[in-house]
């Protein structure tokens, strides 16, 4: 269980009415299922950022943070364009 306090979460999925939130506690990810309708509309989708605060186990409030998933969102894509670029080629004659 996630010790009372207040976190930031990544929603991982949703599936059906529940969300699945990534939490790192206590320098330990952790999975916290709530029900979808318990966070804020525009926070309802995969890869949102979350401030939440957590009470006996429970999300007691839980505010969308936009302009971070964005910025994560725009490095994710940045990362993933550097990764799929090909090296250059070199002819492995020019070696010899």
């Amino acid at each position: 269980m996630i010790p009372d306090g207040e976190y930031t979460a990544v929603v991982d999925r949703l599936e059906e009415t529940l969300a699945v939130l990534e939490v790192n506690a206590e320098d330990d990810l952790q999975e916290l299922i709530v029900e979808e309708e318990s966070l804020p509309a525009d926070g309802r989708h995969s890869d949102a950022i979350l401030h939440i605060t957590v009470r006996d186990g429970d999300v007691v409030e839980a505010t969308y943070d936009a302009e971070e998933t964005n910025e994560q969102g725009e490095r994710s894509q940045n990362r993933f364009d550097r990764l799929s670029k090909r090296p250059p080629q070199t002819d492995k004659d020019d070696d010899e």
